[in-house]
């Protein structure tokens, strides 16, 4: 009577929210990728075959999922939540196509048998939407690579991405022309026209951007260029970290006071806190833990309290009540505070064994010196703006009773060290010698020393012990009691003793932040023979990271070269896709700079991403110029080339604004949960669409026309399988 529970922080909130936040953005991403179908096609029935690809994918992508024992979860969410807009990339080119041929087919004079001519049109594009299937599957494989906590979140995305682009290339083999010979019949005899909205944008691209490309193609190749050295200088002005950062609906706070404080005291101060934190408006509840289990997943003392705090709504932003709680609890004395969120310091923790984003660890034999080294990078640390909460280990010198053995006189009275130590752990520190029961109740008895002998040298100078000849002796005879000061704990690691400085930034730019302090610590700070200093946490993580990203990378694309040499047997529209992949760039970074003006991991996965998007859109082009040359008598010319660029021009459109219109609700969320992870994937992926779209229709024809005569004749020759 009289206990209330309270929940006060529940980690399922946090997951439910997150689902819901992504089942609402692939919600909305469907809704949006519908309207963008309907106003290109103006048609009912192809707009429908179109988005048939969207749940019968999903369904395969569920059932494999079932199969594989994989989980619905926030991340596997996300990656559908990213491919929604891309998984009705194969079914549009197949139906663009294959409508576009029945109309032709319509208004000639001897029209063809509806079912050759769908199987004619579906067989022209199938080898350019397998390869391209083949490119977006295979630049999400460096994903599957990561691992430690980036691989947990991101491996997810890229396997729901594999998983569905896979599906979409089924259905659009299987399904979709099925759908196209049921419900596409265009009527014969009259002269069908591409909608409004195709015949401007078609207009438009013929009388500006493709008529340069192809007039003064070195012009185009030459702006191109200079966007994307301008893009690639904004890069270094980015700061860098390792993940997005949570939004997570609760804070914690870590409150340190000076090692040794009691129980009691340490209950004084979190009652001042308590009520200090309750005054800011926005905060809802607080509750508070003082110290950790020693068998807990971390071990923190009784000097130590950790608070978590619950918010509710209100006029300011997160970003405004956190510095708020940051600046309060300053204003408490003798302690130190540092403010993160749960899942945050989890994973702090998980990553270095310290609950901090930056771990900074002094080996060396020596305690004094490695407490030394680790206060010296605390007060520089402290010096560089956004370091500021730099904290060192709890470590302290406290009373001890040492009892130091006289090595010669136990030899004479024939006693071992060995043998004295474990008398003494058995009567100081007790040792069980038997077991109770009480009903079903086990009770361990303990015997050792009372309590009033423990802390006495005196008495413990009496105590009798057992010498090997079967005699007792007084303590005394054989070691020096004596009282001192020790520290009061010893942390090691790989055999090592270990001092940390811990950090939690208060500014979103790691990697510039940590390499600062570094080479300020390289300057400033002496380190002997036999010590050395680890910088650790999410700084270390998102090297590595970053490092094994670009290594399974670099081998992808090498695989994405040889696939290319064998579509188009030719070197030279290899290295042209190849070199189209920049162009997403562009607008990745710049969309990354305005948006988010930071790199993390999440948004090299954007990267990854729209460069699979920018290869399909250059092996859609090229290999529509050389089935012109093969199939429909067309010579390698500019009109060919025009002619091309404006066919292509309505599936190029479609799919880039499929997959960058279905990524809005991403964009525009960029603190919701759930969504704040993917948010920077998001922004990479549109700001790319946008430039290797838009520059690409210029920047692949001019390539081409420019330098591309011979490879094309040689490609339509040896009968390529781009030229199908």
């Amino acid at each position: 009577p009289g206990v209330e529970l309270t929940p006060l922080f529940r980690q399922a909130d946090f997951i439910e929210h997150a689902i819901g936040n992504l089942e609402e953005a692939i919600r909305d991403g469907a809704i949006m990728v519908t309207v963008v179908l309907f106003l290109f096609l103006l048609n009912v029935r192809t707009t429908l075959i179109t988005l048939t690809a969207i749940p019968l994918s999903f369904s395969i992508t569920f059932l494999v999922f079932r199969w594989a024992e994989v989980s619905v979860n926030a991340m596997t969410l996300g990656g559908l939540a990213v491919a929604i807009g891309m998984v009705v990339d194969d079914a549009i080119v197949d139906v663009e196509n294959v409508f576009r041929r029945l109309k032709e087919n319509a208004s000639a004079d001897q029209p063809k048998p509806k079912l050759e001519v769908i199987a004619s049109a579906s067989g022209e594009v199938r080898n350019s939407i397998l390869y391209a299937t083949l490119f977006i599957i295979l630049v999400f494989m460096p994903l599957l690579g990561l691992t430690g906590v980036e691989g947990r979140l991101f491996t997810p995305i890229a396997i729901a991405t594999i998983v569905s682009m896979s599906a979409s290339f089924l259905v659009s083999l299987t399904i979709i022309p099925v759908l196209c010979s049921l419900l596409l019949n265009p009527k014969k005899g009259i002269v069908h026209k591409d909608g409004f909205l195709i015949r401007s944008m078609k207009w438009i691209l013929k009388c500006t951007w493709l008529r340069l490309a192809l007039r003064q193609p070195m012009i185009v190749l030459t702006i191109g260029a200079i966007l994307l050295a301008g893009a690639l200088t904004l890069y270094p002005m980015m700061g860098k970290d390792f993940l997005p950062s949570f939004n997570e609906e609760t804070a914690l706070v870590a409150l340190t006071a000076a090692p040794g404080t009691s129980l009691k005291q340490m209950n004084e101060i979190s009652d001042v806190a308590d009520k200090l934190l309750l005054a800011i408006p926005e905060v809802r509840k607080v509750g508070r833990r003082i110290g950790r289990a020693e068998r807990g997943d971390h071990v923190v003392p009784v000097s130590t309290v950790e608070f978590d705090i619950d918010f509710e709504t209100s006029g300011r932003s997160r970003a405004e009540v956190l510095e708020n709680i940051r600046q309060t609890m300053r204003t408490i004395p003798g302690t130190f505070s540092a403010l993160s969120g749960p899942l945050a310091d989890r994973i702090g923790h998980m990553l270095s064994g310290v609950s901090a984003k930056v771990a900074i660890k002094i080996y060396g034999p020596d305690l004094g010196e490695i407490r030394r080294i680790g206060e010296d990078i605390q007060e520089i640390a402290r010096t560089i703006p956004g370091l500021e909460d730099a904290r060192t280990e709890q470590q302290a010198p406290i009373p001890q009773l040492r009892i130091e053995i006289d090595r010669d006189r136990a030899l004479a009275y024939g006693v071992t060290p060995g043998a004295l130590n474990e008398q003494l752990a058995t009567l100081i520190g007790g040792e069980r010698v038997t077991e109770l029961y009480e009903d079903q109740r086990a009770i361990d008895l303990v015997i050792r020393l009372p309590e009033e002998w423990r802390e006495s040298p005196k008495r413990l100078e009496q105590l009798y012990i057992d010498t090997e000849n079967e005699q007792r002796i007084p303590l005394s005879f054989v070691a020096n009691i004596r009282e001192a000061k020790g520290p009061n704990v010893i942390q090691r690691e790989n055999t090592m003793r270990r001092f940390v400085v811990s950090i939690n930034p208060t500014e979103r730019d790691l990697a510039s932040l940590v390499t600062r302090l570094q080479q300020e610590v390289s300057d400033r700070v002496s380190v002997s023979d036999g010590y050395f200093i680890s910088f650790e946490g999410e700084f270390k993580a998102q090297q590595e990271a970053s490092k094994r990203i670009a290594m399974l990378t670099s081998i992808v694309f090498v695989v994405i070269a040889f696939l290319l040499f064998t579509y188009f047997t030719t070197p030279v529209f290899a290295l042209q896709v190849i070199c189209d992949v920049p162009l997403a760039l562009i607008g990745g970074l710049a969309f990354t700079w305005m948006m988010v003006n930071n790199i993390s991991i999440a948004t090299l996965v954007g990267f990854i991403a729209v460069a699979g998007v920018a290869a399909r859109n250059s092996v859609m082009l090229i290999s529509h110029y050389l089935h012109l040359m093969k199939h429909e008598g067309e010579i390698f010319s500019r009109e060919m080339v025009e002619r091309g660029t404006l066919e292509r021009l309505s599936p190029v459109l479609m799919t880039a604004l499929a997959a960058g219109i279905a990524l809005i609700p991403l964009v525009l969320a960029a603190d919701a949960p759930g969504k704040e992870i993917l948010h920077p994937v998001a922004v990479v992926i549109v700001g790319g669409l946008v430039t290797s779209t838009l520059l690409g229709l210029g920047v692949t024809p001019a390539i081409f026309y420019a330098f591309g005569r011979k490879a094309a004749e040689k490609a339509v020759k040896q009968n390529a399988a781009a030229s199908a």
